[in-house]
């Protein structure tokens, strides 16, 4: 095989092991098992993602990996690049994928973008019915007062994100969403310019992102849960995301 591997530095020896291809019924059930059919297939391949993020992108139970399935290829491969050039910071991801060129990186981001495993509904945390409301009001209205725009406005209206390069939030585990709304407010992620989502963030309090957390992981994803079409005439910011 001539193609970069994902496996040769951080999982070959697993990847070497017969009981991957050969798994017992009950180990290959398990989504968090690194399990293939083909050697030679980018299933094979991206198999150092599966034990986080689940052996379609579908998530595992760990609150802090996300689900990745079906997300747009366009914010996969951002994603995937900033990971690599270390303007996201995550040490195993960027170990992972510290050597891989760009279009390695696209392959990766387009067979996750193709993916349509189940949803895994989430336990719900804990928020009073006025946090609730404000969650609703945030992701359907936004607060004009205070400058921030509905979450449907460029998630989509159903929160399953929108082509090319705004991810899909419907499905996220609540500790996730709200330890990404405070990297973003706090500058420790960062997008293309003009960074939307940061302006976003900056105007949330803490209160608001609990809130939008908790609504968010009471809604259940629909059964097509493939992000929307873009549309940048509806989005109320320039995003660099976009582009």
């Amino acid at each position: 095989m001539n193609r970069p591997s994902l496996l040769a530095c951080a999982l070959g020896a697993v990847v070497a092991g017969a009981w991957l291809v050969a798994a017992p019924p009950a180990l290959a059930q398990d989504a968090a098992i690194p399990a293939f059919k083909t050697l030679d297939s980018m299933e094979a391949r991206v198999q150092g993602c599966t034990t986080c993020h689940g052996q379609s992108g579908q998530g595992t139970g760990n609150d802090y990996f996300p689900r990745i399935a079906g997300k747009p290829a366009g914010y996969l491969y951002n994603q995937l690049v900033a990971f690599r050039d270390g303007k996201r910071r995550y040490a195993p991801m960027n170990y992972l994928v510290a050597y891989l060129p760009d279009a390695y990186l696209r392959e990766i981001a387009e067979h996750y973008a193709k993916q349509r495993p189940p949803s895994v509904l989430h336990e719900s945390v804990p928020a009073d019915a006025a946090s609730l409301d404000r969650g609703q009001a945030l992701a359907r209205t936004g607060d004009p007062q205070k400058g921030i725009p509905a979450c449907v406005s460029c998630h989509g209206a159903n929160l399953t994100g929108m082509e090319p390069g705004i991810p899909g939030l419907v499905g996220l585990r609540p500790n996730y969403v709200a330890a990404q709304l405070v990297r973003w407010r706090t500058g420790e992620r960062v997008a293309a310019e003009p960074d939307c989502m940061k302006r976003i963030a900056a105007r949330l309090t803490d209160a608001d992102i609990t809130a939008f957390a908790a609504w968010l992981a009471r809604q259940k994803p629909p059964p097509d849960a493939s992000p929307e079409k873009s549309n940048v005439v509806r989005m109320p910011l320039a995003c660099g995301s976009q582009r």
